[in-house]
């Protein structure tokens, strides 16, 4: 503890020299960046990880890495006034050190459903002061999602997170990308199991899926429909035989941020296209 504390030392030393009245955020979701510029804050950012690449004009933004792969040094340089997480997303050591260097870090809940969007909204309005604009972005989120009109479609949709062929994971229950097959009116695939496991063609041709869903840079990473469909066991299911694979950014398909109703409205499409 003493060791790390000596090594953080010089950067707690640069957090002394910050006005309290000066804002210096540092970001470390996509869904909470999101939030925070449409809340009006973004010309108060900083920093972010490498998820916050909405709006577009974030990426120039320093980038402090993965939120699951952040070192406290990396944020503490920035001198930050306070940094946003989300619960298990950040390292217990790197909160640790980050509340050692006296860092005002809140790391706030979120859960994938459009109720977890409203709470998480609520409280990044909170924690930044921002409630009066955080009520009206959530009543206008409240509209969205009452306009929706999706009905059960009847598809079974199989998600793949892809890292290249030879990392392919499929996606259980109680996932982002779970939740939102659901709420775009189909059935996941893949049930009897959490989280995600490695693909296996006898799984895959069990679950026989009517469309395989991926991000867009985990398609790309196989080589496309045409590098999916060599993938053993994913030419004998019906969305194989048919070629409906579909794709989606990763952030805007799986953060359940304020583009929720969005998103909800582009995969369904997208499944009964």
């Amino acid at each position: 503890m003493k060791k790390t504390f000596f090594v953080l030392l010089p950067l707690i030393l640069l957090l002394s020299n910050i006005s309290s009245a000066q804002q210096r955020i540092v970001s470390l979701s996509g869904a909470i960046s999101e939030m925070l510029c449409s809340l009006g804050l973004e010309d108060q950012i900083i920093g972010v990880d490498v998820t916050s690449n909405y709006p577009a004009s974030l990426k120039q933004k320093a980038s402090v890495g993965h939120n699951r792969n952040i070192s406290a040094e990396g944020i503490i340089a920035l001198r930050p006034t306070l940094v946003l997480a989300v619960k298990d997303e950040l390292k217990p050591e790197v909160q640790e050190q980050l509340r050692l260097a006296k860092v005002n870090l809140q790391v706030v809940k979120q859960e994938f459903s459009p109720a977890g969007t409203r709470s998480l909204l609520q409280e990044v309005a909170k924690i930044t002061n921002t409630e009066a604009k955080g009520k009206q972005l959530l009543s206008s989120f409240d509209k969205e999602m009452a306009a929706l009109k999706i009905a059960n479609n009847g598809r079974k949709v199989l998600f793949v997170y892809a890292r290249g062929a030879g990392s392919m994971t499929v996606c259980g229950t109680g996932q982002s990308p779970d939740q939102m097959i659901r709420l775009a009116g189909s059935a996941n695939a893949m049930t009897g199991f959490e989280g995600f496991k490695p693909l296996s063609a006898e799984a895959l041709v069990a679950a026989n899926p009517d469309v395989i869903l991926l991000f867009d840079s985990g398609l790309q990473s196989v080589g496309g429909v045409d590098g999916l469909l060599k993938v053993p066991g994913v030419i004998n299911t019906n969305a194989g035989k048919n070629k409906k694979v579909i794709s989606m950014d990763g952030q805007f398909l799986s953060g359940f941020g304020l583009r929720l109703p969005q998103a909800i409205l582009q995969l369904n499409k997208k499944i009964t296209g």
